[in-house]
């Protein structure tokens, strides 16, 4: 199951040690997104190797839609992780807190889910 926890395969490497950007990708799916422990565990893979880290998703009510917050390097670092896990994403926005009072708070969220 996708859990957002831990470092991609459990592993503390430097690369994710370093605080990175954080995005949201808007993916849309031609029908309703059931994704197999199989799918998880080889976009987990992909991820990995691609320097990215998810952190948290969201369904649309539909089941059409996702909206996926990230850490990565940089945008093209998750588009090539999608390409290579084949699944889309139509939108890649790079995202902050909305106030300086709530970045440290989702810094210690997203350093909890690790």
């Amino acid at each position: 199951m996708l859990t957002g926890r831990g470092s991609p395969r459990g592993e503390r490497g430097s690369r994710y040690d370093q605080p990175m950007a954080l995005y949201v990708i808007e993916r849309s799916f031609a029908d309703q997104l059931d994704l197999t422990d199989a799918d998880v565990e080889l976009i987990e893979e992909v991820n990995s190797d691609e320097g990215v880290r998810w952190l948290f998703s969201f369904l649309s009510a539909d089941r059409r839609r996702t909206y996926c917050l990230y850490e990565a390097p940089s945008p093209d670092a998750i588009l090539a992780a999608a390409q290579r896990a084949n699944v889309p994403a139509d939108e890649v926005v790079e995202v902050s807190a909305a106030t300086p009072q709530f970045a440290g708070r989702l810094r210690d969220w997203a350093d909890a889910v690790r």
